[in-house]
C-alpha cells in the first residue's frame, strides 16, 4: 500500500512539462521572470530571518553563560 503512495507522489518529466505549459499559459512569458524574481527575494528574506533567529538564540545562550559566572 505504501509503495503505491510513493509511486504516486513522484513527479516525472511529463508532469513537469505539463506544469510548465500551464504556467506559461496562465502568466505568459513576460511575467514569469518577475514572478521568479519575487520568489527568489522571498526565499532570501526567509533565510535571512532564520539566520537572525539563530543568532538571537546564540546571544541568549552567551548572556545566560555570562550571568551564571
Amino acid at each position: 500500500m505504501m509503495d503505491l503512495f510513493i509511486l504516486g507522489a513522484m513527479i516525472g518529466p511529463w508532469q513537469i512539462v505539463l506544469i510548465v505549459i500551464i504556467i506559461l499559459l496562465l502568466f505568459g512569458g513576460k511575467k514569469i521572470p518577475d514572478l521568479m524574481k519575487g520568489l527568489g527575494e522571498g526565499i532570501k528574506e526567509f533565510k535571512k530571518a532564520t539566520h537572525e533567529k539563530d543568532d538571537d538564540k546564540e546571544d541568549e545562550k552567551e548572556a545566560i553563560e555570562d550571568s551564571s559566572k
